[in-house]
C-alpha cells in the first residue's frame, strides 16, 4: 500500500514490461517487508508446539521443542542437558534474525507498525 506507483507509471513511460517493473522496481521495495514476514513465519513454524503434537504420532518425527518437552518428561529432568538443548534449540532463530535484522527493521518501520 506504501509502494509508489508513480515508479512503476514512469517505468512503463520508458517502456519496462510487466515483468521488469516488478523485478527490478517493486521488489526491491517491498524486499525488507517479505523478510519481516519470513522471520515471523520461520519463528512461529519453529516454536510450534501443539500443531506437531496433534499431527504426529512417530516420536522420532518431532521436531525440537517436543523433543525438549519428551525429554523433560522422562522419570527425572537433567536440568543442565535440557538448559543446553534449549540454548541448541534457540540458536538457530537468534543467528536468522543476526542476519537480517536490518531488514527486520526496515520491514517494521516500512509497514507502519508502531512500537
Amino acid at each position: 500500500m506504501g509502494l509508489p506507483w508513480d515508479l512503476s507509471e514512469a517505468a512503463k513511460i520508458d517502456g519496462a514490461s510487466e515483468f521488469r517493473i516488478f523485478w527490478q522496481i517493486m521488489l526491491p521495495l517491498v524486499r525488507p517487508a517479505l523478510l519481516v514476514v519470513a522471520v515471523f513465519t520461520l519463528l512461529w513454524t519453529w516454536q510450534d508446539f501443539f500443531g506437531p503434537l496433534v499431527y504426529l504420532s512417530d516420536q522420532s518425527q518431532y521436531p525440537l521443542t517436543l523433543g525438549l518437552f519428551a525429554f523433560q518428561a522422562q522419570r527425572t529432568t537433567a536440568w543442565a542437558l535440557l538448559m543446553a538443548g534449549s540454548v541448541l534449540v534457540t540458536l538457530p532463530l537468534v543467528i536468522v534474525f543476526s542476519f537480517t535484522q536490518r531488514y527486520f527493521v526496515q520491514g517494521i518501520s516500512m509497514t507502519g507498525i508502531k512500537g
